[in-house]
């Protein structure tokens, strides 16, 4: 039969759309032709096929090969379709049989050699086919990736011949069973808030957003803790679920990071430099790659200096901050990214650093000068961010002081906000940041007394109406770690005082 068909996928954001691979073989010159919009990678191909099946001893047929990629208009990159094309030119040439075909799916790049060489995106690849309730083919060195997506069936192999020799049946592959437990690798220890001397009412900051998954600012002198407490919100946070850490290990598999067995439970952790462009964070390119903010899914994202970021770069954050995704559009493209992510930000005061620093250091800085600074992050991205927490510099006395007594380390901290968000999940089914509309308003309901203080911290201070809201669910999560069913004035009191830097001069 000089027809045959397989199955493949394709990349598109975080999903992975089949692809039907036609390969068919007719008489005339010799040629070798790929329809189907394939990208220069795809086209190349057919020169890695050639090679790779002459040197694993194959006949490559001199007729006249048409190899179509269904669906036509859905653009393929990326050199994944190197296996199944090869596997489709020995079938339909008569070399291995073509029964067996239909009822796998295939990924790879091939080595002139016929060696299998790995893909980025195998986890997305592995999740659609588990969907599809068909095996798995590819390169071992994605093996374990693709293994941790429950009930797929996982067939790895290292070479095209193993692959033929599996499909002939003469020597057939085992069902992949990874080599180490990548669920139970023990992941390094992270940096523990006990080291973090002194600072305690930004150690209580710091509990409250990982409690209830509300953004944080920094704002301090150089030296004062402020990325030294940001490294160690991640040790707060309790470990990803298993649908978290697939969705969170998938952005990372199609970015080319790499699969780490050893932390994909892990939370993710992302700090770009305040270079950045609007494309490192946001995520773009001509073929669309997931940004910082994707990375950062189910996770933390650190800036560190906000300030000194691009205005622009940082205008993109507005967006997902609201709607926990993003959509990157280019010229015939679209992708949609997640970016469900946990902002917290540094910076310091005033260009110098050392305003409203006492003794230690004086400021230099004009008022205008200190305007034009703080005028660097646009008032609707602050407006954003539900906490503005100073952090001043201690005394080389206090630092003594704190060192004999370092508080609750981060074990003790994260048992409190595991319990804190088991009871926000028990209540809403979300944590109290994600609360909208109707849960907001009955959940997060005010008495008397404490609607009165509310409206009057906004008249006063000049709060908007986002404020008001992230107010409310800043107080119910202060609420919720003391204990209290009700949101009292003192819960109010506490969260009105964490709004420092939108309030009208």
């Amino acid at each position: 039969m000089s027809l045959a068909v397989l199955y493949c996928r394709a990349r598109s954001g975080i999903d992975a759309p089949l692809v039907t691979i036609e390969v068919h073989l007719a008489n005339g010159l010799p040629a070798l032709n790929i329809v189907g919009l394939p990208e220069l990678a795809v086209r190349e191909s057919k020169d890695r096929v050639r090679g790779a099946l002459l040197n694993s001893q194959f006949e490559f047929p001199a007729r006249r090969i048409t190899i179509n990629l269904a669906p036509a208009d859905l653009p393929k990159e990326g050199a994944r379709f190197d296996l199944p094309i090869a596997l489709g030119i020995l079938a339909a040439s008569g070399q291995i049989p073509t029964t067996a075909l239909t009822a796998s799916e295939f990924v790879g790049e091939l080595a002139l050699s016929g060696e299998l060489r790995p893909i980025a995106g195998a986890l997305p690849v592995a999740l659609a086919a588990a969907a599809a309730n068909r095996p798995l083919v590819l390169p071992a060195a994605n093996a374990n990736e693709a293994a941790l997506v429950g009930g797929a069936r996982i067939y790895a192999a290292a070479t095209l011949l193993e692959i033929c020799g599996h499909l002939t049946g003469q020597a057939p592959l085992p069902p992949y069973r990874a080599s180490i437990n990548a669920r139970g690798v023990a992941a390094p220890p992270q940096p523990d808030l006990a080291e973090v001397r002194g600072q305690q009412h930004a150690k209580r900051a710091l509990e409250i957003a990982a409690a209830g998954n509300h953004s944080l600012l920094l704002s301090g002198p150089p030296g004062s803790g402020k990325s030294m407490l940001a490294s160690r919100l991640p040790g707060l946070l309790p470990q990803l679920s298993e649908r978290e850490a697939l969705e969170s290990a998938s952005v990372r598999s199609i970015s080319n990071l790499g699969f780490n067995a050893a932390s994909w439970r892990r939370r993710p952790f992302r700090a770009p430099h305040h270079t950045a462009s609007g494309v490192a964070l946001a995520g773009g390119g001509s073929s669309p790659r997931p940004g910082e903010i994707s990375l950062a899914h189910n996770g933390v994202l650190f800036l560190d200096e906000l300030p000194e970021f691009d205005r622009r770069a940082l205008e993109v954050l507005r967006e997902p901050l609201e709607r926990g995704e993003i959509t990157i559009s280019r010229a015939g493209r679209q992708a949609l990214f997640p970016a469900r992510f946990q902002l917290i930000a540094a910076m310091n005061p005033c260009p110098c650093g050392h305003l409203g620093d006492g003794e230690q250091q004086s400021c230099r800085c004009t008022p205008e000068q200190v305007a034009r600074y703080r005028n660097r992050i646009s008032g609707p991205l602050l407006d954003r961010i539900d906490m503005h927490v100073e952090v001043p510099r201690l005394a080389p006395a206090a630092l003594a002081v704190a060192g004999a007594n370092g508080g609750d380390d981060s074990a003790r901290v994260r048992t409190r906000v595991q319990r804190c968000r088991e009871l926000q999940h028990q209540r809403s089914g979300t944590l109290n940041s994600c609360l909208q509309g109707e849960q907001l308003r009955r959940f997060c309901q005010l008495g008397a007394p404490e609607e009165r203080l509310l409206l009057s911290a906004m008249e006063r201070l000049g709060l908007s109406a986002r404020a008001f809201h992230r107010i409310q669910r800043l107080a119910r999560t202060i609420a919720d770690l003391d204990g209290r069913e009700a949101i009292s004035c003192a819960d109010l009191g506490e969260a009105i005082g964490y709004r420092q830097l939108d309030r009208r001069r």
